[in-house]
C-alpha cells in the first residue's frame, strides 16, 4: 500500500512525466486532434490536477528525520546561491531566443549577462532552487518535490534544446556556439564573456530574493535568507 512520501514521488513522478509526454512526442498528435486551443486547456488540465495532486501529497506526507544535520554554513551557501538564481529569473525574461513568440532570433542574439553564463538561465534558476531547498530542508518528501522540479528544469532544457534545433537549425546552432547548457562552460571556452549583466536582472533580482525569503517566515513558519540572522 502506497503511503507518505510514496505519494509525493508518484504523484510528482506524474506531474513532471504528463508535462515531457505532451510537450514532445504527443503535442503534433494531439494538437491535430484537438486544436492548438484544445490542447492548450487539455494539458493546463492536466498540469492543474496532477500539480493539485502533488500538493495534497507533500502536505500529508510525514516530516522524517533529516538526512544530515542544517546549521548556518548550509543556510549561507542556499543564500547566497538564491540570490544568483533570482538574478538568472530575472534576467531571463529580456531577449530569450528560447522563448516562445520572442523577438530576438536565435541567430543574431548576444550572449551577454545571464546567457553569458547558460543560455537556459531560468531553467538553471528553477534547479537552484531546488537544490537549495534540498540542502537546507533534507527529509523525504522535499527531496523528492525538489528533486522532481530540478529533473523537470534541466531535463526540460535540454529537450528545449532539441526542439528549436529542429526548427531553427542554422539559427539555433549558432546560439548554442556562443553559448552553454552548463553554466560558466561557454566563458570558460571562452566562447562567450563575463558581464553586461543588467540592471534589471540584478536590481529586480535582489528584491525578489529579498521579498522571497521574508515571506518565508510567515508562509512556512521558519526564517530563511538573511532573515535568519536579522530575525526578520
Amino acid at each position: 500500500m502506497i503511503d507518505g512520501s510514496a505519494w509525493v514521488l508518484v504523484t510528482a513522478g506524474a506531474f513532471v512525466g504528463t508535462h515531457f509526454i505532451l510537450s514532445h512526442p504527443l503535442r503534433r498528435p494531439l494538437v491535430a486532434v484537438l486544436g492548438e486551443a484544445g490542447f492548450a486547456v487539455f494539458y493546463s488540465a492536466i498540469a492543474a490536477l496532477s500539480l493539485g495532486a502533488t500538493v495534497w501529497a507533500y502536505r500529508a506526507a510525514p516530516v522524517t528525520w533529516p538526512a544530515w544535520a542544517v546549521g548556518d554554513g548550509l543556510w549561507a551557501v542556499a543564500t547566497v546561491v538564491m540570490l544568483a538564481a533570482s538574478i538568472l529569473l530575472l534576467g531571463s525574461l529580456v531577449r530569450n531566443p528560447a522563448l516562445a513568440g520572442g523577438t530576438t532570433p536565435a541567430a543574431t542574439a548576444q550572449a551577454r549577462g545571464v546567457y553569458a553564463v547558460t543560455r537556459h538561465p531560468m531553467m538553471w534558476a528553477f534547479a537552484l532552487w531546488g537544490a537549495c531547498h534540498i540542502l537546507v530542508f533534507p527529509i523525504a518528501k522535499n527531496v523528492i518535490l525538489s528533486g522532481a522540479i530540478i529533473l523537470l528544469a534541466l531535463v526540460g532544457a535540454a529537450l528545449q534544446d532539441r526542439k528549436r534545433a529542429s526548427r531553427d537549425p542554422q539559427g539555433w546552432a549558432a546560439w548554442q556556439g556562443r553559448t552553454s547548457y552548463w553554466p560558466f562552460v561557454a566563458i570558460l571556452q571562452r566562447r562567450a564573456a563575463f558581464g553586461g549583466v543588467s540592471s534589471h536582472a540584478v536590481a529586480g533580482g535582489f528584491l525578489v530574493w529579498l521579498v522571497a525569503t521574508w515571506a518565508h517566515a510567515p508562509l512556512t513558519g521558519w526564517s530563511a535568507g538573511i532573515w535568519r540572522w536579522l530575525g526578520g
